[in-house]
């Protein structure tokens, strides 16, 4: 219900105030007025990043661009260059020498990666989205040096057939994941063979069910040993869940339906165990670890160091999430020992900081036992933990580098919106913040180099789109801008939008929110304007941050709307625990009411603001909240837009809903007071809910169950369907405009904008 909620997600896309007059979205915009139609273009306000990938040896990346041959401009070869000498890049692979005999225009680079030895390109294109993300697709071999392609999978594989595909340790192999099986593929003589088995159709191996990789986010489902004599890889066996079904009345000329496993809150999980299967034999030694595995998750599980082939370490959490078991597991025999177990009253965090250090001795840890989310260091056996970061602010570590001396990690102890640069030895000592001092606003973004010599540093701020460059560690001298955006920064100046505010508003008790206000540049104050909040709200998301995005919220500001955001305590801003537990039990209780308070106190606070025209917009748990806001609070809010809503909280998924409201069983009446759809009945205002009807993860079941609902209270409402969108409604042509273009047509004639 959460991803792709927040507003620096989801890029909103304007138009010109123009549009309640027939064909406005089509009129061409002056330089200074943001549309629709000029975010929808593809090159007119489009921020530009600097992708790279490091090189092991800490100093090299890859990166792609386009080629110079007329022939080939649109397509793209893979360059090298090092930090240290970045201006003078070498070509790798040219677009020229991804031709195959299949085809006259090379291979488009999904992506790649490189053999040890950089002898080898493994190469993954025609991607398909699986879920969330591109997944399934083709992949090929290319030799750097005998200049050959060869594609995976034998010559009956079907287009976009492989998943995850690997290198071997050797170069010598790759594995992938191929229907419900891993099979490696020789690189000598490219024979086939299945590792891994399944006695029926509903068990799958190497990857992921849908639960598992939208709620702990994982996808990629097997790991090869160091040694490469071994895969290490998750089996999941779906008999007994309960499928969802979509269907697509689009795409043939009768509807296409599609059933997946889906387990709601409250129903049977899929059972998953983890095995290791050795590569000469084929055969699979399963992990012996305790619990039910239907009551049970195996969060996460790889290879308990670099060098280390005999064991491994996965961790487990229990249905409940309070409780996260740390063990190491051995690959021969299947014994598992816990060493390290984490408990928290609500719910434990779910993350990737567990690093191993060179020798093996320890591994990082973060944990929020101490009231905040801090650094520890655990020995391997587990039988001593020492906290390395020890002020009281929230940390997100992310790198350890591969000398075992420094971790580093992003943290805003004085402002919850920001995001800086820290690091810390391994021993505790040397804390310091990196990004430097003058840099005393933004988001700060960083990819550090394995050496942790180098990094490249993303900066924006919510008035400035970002620059991108690369920096040295820990002096953060900037060695070269990799993207400036000087364009786009030139357009953006033009426009002459007013500053985002930043401000906290008190609802009372002394419990400050964040906030964040983008109100229209020339504001007279002594009028009343509209104000319409952005909200998302729930345990898994920030909104108020500073960095840049939102242009169709600055577009309404140019016409005449104010748009406020507010993090209602249990969002996830780094305020500490205690903040982000708050609504423990109360999603869709608390929140709201915090929302409701916080538009009460800036309507006392700014009498600007239009008390008869508030309104409340949000997407996934977003909608779910605006839904609450406008059946809950009639009286406040007069229009509300809910965009792929949870109306029934019964309806999401069980790591999600169960993790911050517990089983439905154990808190019905949370359950039912929790979820919106129990308050249709009160619906007073504008009403306008949208969804895909092929959204995977919150249902058109349950929109429809809306709907259904505010018929049956005799409710007046505006609704939209996507036919063929998903989660993130991009799918069909035209609908991402096409569902902006409707929700301020809808906001226009609501809500209208200007001052009174």
């Amino acid at each position: 219900m959460k991803k792709g909620s927040l507003f620096t997600g989801y890029k909103t896309l304007p138009f010109a105030l123009t549009c309640l007059a027939g064909s406005w979205s089509d009129a061409s915009p002056p330089p200074t007025s943001l549309s629709l139609a000029r975010i929808h273009d593809k090159e007119d306000l489009k921020e530009k990043r600097f992708d790279l990938k490091w090189l092991e040896d800490g100093d090299s990346y890859t990166f792609l661009r386009k080629s110079e041959q007329e022939k080939y401009k649109e397509s793209k070869g893979i360059w090298l260059s090092t930090a240290t000498n970045p201006d003078h890049p070498t070509i790798l692979v040219s677009a020229e020498e991804l031709v195959t005999d299949q085809s006259e225009s090379p291979l488009e680079i999904d992506g790649y990666a490189l053999s040890p030895d950089r002898s080898l390109l493994l190469l993954y294109t025609n991607s398909e989205r699986v879920w969330r993300r591109n997944s399934r697709g083709d992949y090929w071999i290319y030799n750097l040096q005998a200049k050959t392609l060869h594609k995976l999978g034998g010559p009956d594989a079907a287009p976009s057939s492989l998943m995850f595909a690997k290198l071997s340790p050797r170069g010598t192999h790759v594995a992938y994941v191929r229907g419900a099986n891993i099979q490696i593929e020789s690189l000598e003589d490219h024979s086939i063979r299945t590792l891994t088995t399944n006695s029926n159709n509903q068990i799958f191996n190497g990857r992921f069910d849908w639960v598992y990789e939208e709620e702990l986010g994982v996808r990629d489902g097997f790991r090869w040993s160091p040694d490469g004599k071994a895969i290490a890889y998750w089996q999941f066996d779906e008999t007994g869940v309960r499928k969802q079904t979509l269907v697509d009345n689009i795409s043939n000329l009768y509807p296409k339906v599609t059933r997946f496993g889906y387990p709601k809150a409250g129903q049977r999980n899929a059972s998953c165990r983890v095995g290791v299967v050795e590569i000469e034999t084929t055969e699979t030694t399963w992990i012996q670890i305790p619990g039910d595995p239907r009551e049970h998750y195996l969060a996460r599980m790889e290879w308990a160091g670099s060098d280390n082939s005999d064991e491994l370490v996965i961790q487990q959490l229990n249905r409940a999430q309070n409780t996260k078991v740390v063990m190491i597991a051995q690959r021969r025999s299947g014994r598992a020992r816990t060493v390290l177990t984490e408990e928290d009253p609500t719910w434990v965090i779910m993350n990737n900081d567990l690093h191993w250090t060179p020798d093996g001795r320890h591994f990082t840890w973060t944990s929020e036992r101490d009231g905040w989310e801090q650094l520890y260091r655990v020995s391997r056996d587990g039988t001593r933990t020492t906290k390395l970061t020890i002020d009281d602010f929230d940390i997100d570590l992310l790198h350890v580098d591969n000398t075992g001396l420094w971790a580093y990690f992003l943290a805003s102890p004085e402002e919850p919106s920001q995001r800086y640069l820290y690091r810390i030895g391994l021993d505790g000592q040397g804390l310091s913040r990196l990004t430097p001092e003058s840099e005393h606003r933004g988001t700060h973004s960083y990819r550090i180099s394995p050496s942790g010599k180098f990094a490249v540093w993303t900066r924006s701020d919510a008035d400035t789109p970002s620059v991108t460059r690369l920096v040295s560690l820990p002096d953060h001298a900037i060695i070269k801008t990799l993207e400036d955006n000087a364009e786009l920064h030139t357009k953006i100046d033009a426009l002459k939008l007013a500053p985002v505010e930043f401000f906290e508003v008190e609802i009372g008790e002394g419990i400050h929110l964040p906030a964040r206000c983008i109100r229209p540049p020339n504001i007279d104050r002594t009028r009343k304007y509209p104000l319409l909040i952005y909200v998302y709200g729930e345990p898994a998301g920030q909104v108020v941050r500073d960095s840049w995005g939102g242009l169709w919220h600055h577009m309404l500001a140019q016409q005449g709307y104010v748009v406020m955001s507010f993090d209602n305590r249990g969002s996830r801003s780094p305020l500490g625990r205690v903040w982000r537990r708050e609504a423990y039990r109360e999603i869709g209780i608390l929140p709201p009411k915090d929302q409701a308070a916080a538009v009460r106190a800036v309507l006392a606070e700014r009498p600007w603001l239009d008390a008869k025209r508030i309104g409340s917009w949000g997407w996934s748990g977003g909608g779910s909240m605006s839904l609450n806001a406008i059946f809950k609070y009639p009286d406040l809010y007069h229009t509300a837009i809910a965009v792929a809503s949870v109306p029934d909280q019964r309806h999401y998924d069980t790591i999600y809903q169960e993790r911050y409201m517990g089983l439905p069983s154990e808190n019905r009446k949370a359950f039912r007071e929790g979820s919106p759809i129990n308050f249709a009945q009160n619906l007073k205002g504008n009403l306008l809910i949208i969804h895909g009807a092929a959204d995977d993860n919150c249902h058109y079941q349950t929109y429809l169950r809306l709907v259904d609902k505010l018929i049956e209270h005799n409710k007046a409402f505006s609704m939209m369907t996507y036919p063929q969108g998903t989660h993130s409604i991009r799918e069909g042509k035209n609908a991402r405009r096409h569902l902006y273009e409707t929700m301020t047509r809808f906001l226009h004639n609501k809500m209208p904008p200007g001052p009174r």
